[in-house]
């Protein structure tokens, strides 16, 4: 299987930390060249550095005007990869709404933004990828509006892949179980918590963020030329229970 990507242009959100930089890594590593995308910070220039060449960095806010005039005036982007996102784990009933905004602006309304966006300057033979979750196909006490903006993102997914063959277009999801990172890590420190992620996973163990970046970079390449309006879930077995 190869995995070439020389000679194209890969844009990520989300891009700085956890499974973003993996992708980016991943990407890069490949032959392609990356867009990523994310607000200024440390972590962002560690990236920035760790790449080197190939590199062209975007520093602000994915939910912005201001990313999509930055598309707009790219000559080409082959491959997306829509990782943005946030979650608010609460019961249903303290779930404010500025928490519910929150998520479904960048869970939801930022991917489709980006997602129109880069259509415009998306050749035959592009590829899209969403990172959704495998709470985009079961459901989880504390994470109902997460799970909504999730399964949103499967069905957009399937809507897009249909609508963008004609042009040649691939466009799938990921959906990871509970990675390490950042934004999971205070969670996955409770100890009551983490057995009960333990137990929901056959293979008894989380995802690394190279896992998620493997499958996308399998999305992204020749291999899955024939791979259009799928969910892999990279999730040890949690979704087959």
């Amino acid at each position: 299987m190869t995995m070439d990507l020389r000679g194209k242009c890969a844009l990520i959100t989300g891009a700085s930390r956890g499974i973003g930089r993996a992708i980016c890594g991943a990407l890069h590593a490949a032959g392609a060249e990356i867009i990523p995308v994310a607000r200024a910070s440390d972590a962002m220039e560690e990236l920035i550095a760790a790449c080197g060449d190939r590199c062209i960095p975007w520093r602000g806010n994915a939910a912005s005007d201001e990313l999509l005039d930055f598309i707009a005036g790219q000559s080409r982007i082959d491959i997306l990869v829509n990782n943005v996102g946030t979650n608010r784990p609460k019961p249903m009933n303290d779930v404010s709404d500025e928490d519910l905004d929150v998520m479904l602006d960048l869970n939801v309304r930022t991917t489709f933004r980006v997602s129109r966006a880069v259509l415009d300057v998306m050749p035959q033979d592009g590829r899209i990828v969403h990172i959704s979750s495998q709470m985009g196909h079961v459901g989880s006490p504390n994470r109902t509006a997460y799970c909504m903006t999730k399964h949103a993102i499967e069905g957009l997914t399937k809507a897009m892949a249909v609508e963008l063959a004609p042009r040649g277009i691939r466009v799938n999801s990921v959906a990871p179980t509970f990675v390490e990172t950042p934004m999971t890590k205070p969670m996955l420190d409770d100890p009551e918590f983490s057995a009960f992620v333990k137990r929901m996973i056959p293979l008894g163990t989380v995802a690394s963020t190279e896992d998620i970046a493997e499958a996308v970079l399998y999305l992204c390449g020749p291999a899955g030329r024939m791979i259009t309006g799928h969910s892999l879930v990279v999730d040890g077995g949690w979704t087959a229970q």
